[in-house]
């Protein structure tokens, strides 16, 4: 992907981190599940299979597989801190424009304030 020169590289890093977050609050686990039921998986099969939100593998001595994932209502939490941050300006220009348009709606149509 070619990057644009118009744009600063704090924004591609910004959008790298929103989808880094995103896929670890609504990826798969499929494949951490397939790597749970293979027996001894080769290295080309290892390689195939997406481990994103996976934190940590660990194979006790007693036998078996240990997975652990990423939290992901910690992901949505700081996917929803960074996309708000960004937006939060523009949400709260539409909200004074929703509530001024409101305003101009309710002496329109004569309704008076319950207040």
């Amino acid at each position: 992907m070619a990057e644009d020169p118009g744009k600063p590289k704090t924004e591609g890093l910004r959008e790298e981190v929103v989808e880094g977050y995103r896929r670890l609050a609504l990826g798969s686990s499929n494949d951490a599940l397939k790597l749970l039921f293979l027996e001894e998986p080769s290295w080309a099969e290892l390689e195939g299979l997406d481990l994103f939100n996976v934190s940590d593998i660990k194979r006790p001595k007693t036998g078996g597989m240990e997975i652990r994932f990423y939290d992901r209502c910690q992901a949505l939490l700081r996917l929803e801190a960074l996309c708000g941050a960004a937006e939060g300006q523009d949400c709260a220009q539409a909200f004074y424009a929703a509530l001024a348009n409101a305003g101009g709606r309710r002496q329109e149509t004569g309704i008076e304030n319950i207040t």
